[in-house]
């Protein structure tokens, strides 16, 4: 056991020491040594390693608030991803993809920074893993961005309604409200980012339009950032007919969770095939999502992990 002590800015000691200390105590977890702060010295109390880790993790946590971000306990844990998986903290959490009000979005783990320059170099990026890896949210935010910045002039969401399958008509109401219950994730992330006033006047206006994907038959796509979510639930059919749908000075983005299939044991998925047929193809992009993605409660990874094993096991 052993000590090393360093002097901090007054605005890191602050970031460090708010929240009732509960990013210091996070930092202490993630290095497994024990942390204090004294005004604008902070002390390492462990071995070797763990020390080293800790003053890792504390440089990059020192990056992100030099870059004019707070800290926060999830920051710790992001931090903590990025350096296992040998990335820049500065360069993943300092990318702000959208900033709202006091929300800002940003990729959290290095494949969602992989996911996040694909969707901007790329014209058709695939987002595939379990839930809680930022793809569909991400995707909005990068949709929310592109229309802002005029590099398209309209949103297009789309998702298949699997359940309702030929009973959507049966729905009360109108388009929009036969559709709400399915498209409902995707409208809770544009509220999240965006004025309600302001996203119900674009829903009027069409700037940002929303469909079952059986509506996306027949038409081409221009100018539009196009979301397909929940791209497992597609068969082979309709996953080749949205990926024909691309027109000029659009781009889209396929989101979907392989492990999650509600379609019928015969039918295969439309995204596992597209996932299989599209490699390699240029301005497509495939980013496979981890367990170590998710960046919802911890739970959430132990619960993804706990079917991993247990799909793994029955198949062999």
């Amino acid at each position: 056991m052993s000590r090393t002590s360093f002097t901090v800015t007054d605005a890191f000691a602050r970031e460090l020491s708010s929240r009732s200390d509960e990013v210091l105590r996070a930092v202490a977890i993630a290095a497994s040594c024990k942390v204090y702060l004294r005004g604008d010295e902070v002390m390492l109390d462990g071995d070797a390693d763990q020390i080293k880790h800790a003053q890792a993790v504390l440089s990059e946590l020192r990056d992100v608030v030099d870059g004019g971000q707070a800290l926060e306990t999830q920051t710790v844990e992001a931090v903590t991803g990025v350096l296992a998986a040998n990335g820049s903290a500065k360069e993943v959490l300092g990318d702000v993809v959208w900033r709202y009000r006091n929300t800002t979005i940003q990729p959290r783990t290095v494949n969602q920074k992989r996911y996040v320059d694909a969707i901007r170099s790329t014209t058709m990026t695939f987002g595939c893993g379990p839930a809680g890896t930022g793809k569909t949210y991400l995707a909005m935010a990068l949709a929310v961005a592109a229309l802002e910045s005029r590099q398209v002039s309209r949103i297009v969401l789309t998702r298949p309604a699997v359940e309702a399958g030929e009973r959507l008509g049966f729905l009360p109401g109108d388009l929009m409200a036969k559709v709400d219950p399915y498209l409902r994730p995707l409208f809770d992330a544009l509220y999240d980012m965006m004025d309600g006033e302001r996203v119900t006047a674009m829903l009027e206006r069409g700037v940002v339009e929303v469909a079952p994907l059986a509506f996306m038959r027949g038409r081409t796509l221009n100018d539009a950032f196009i979301i397909l979510d929940e791209a497992q639930n597609t068969t082979r059919e309709q996953m080749r007919m949205f990926l024909t749908r691309l027109g000029f000075g659009s781009r889209a983005v396929i989101t979907g969770d392989p492990t999650q299939i509600d379609l019928p044991r015969d039918q295969m998925s439309g995204l596992n095939e597209a996932r299989q047929v599209l490699v390699g193809v240029p301005g497509i992009e495939i980013i496979e999502f981890e367990r170590a993605d998710v960046v919802r409660h911890k739970l959430v990874q132990s619960i993804v992990e706990a079917y991993r094993i247990s799909d793994e096991a029955r198949d062999a």
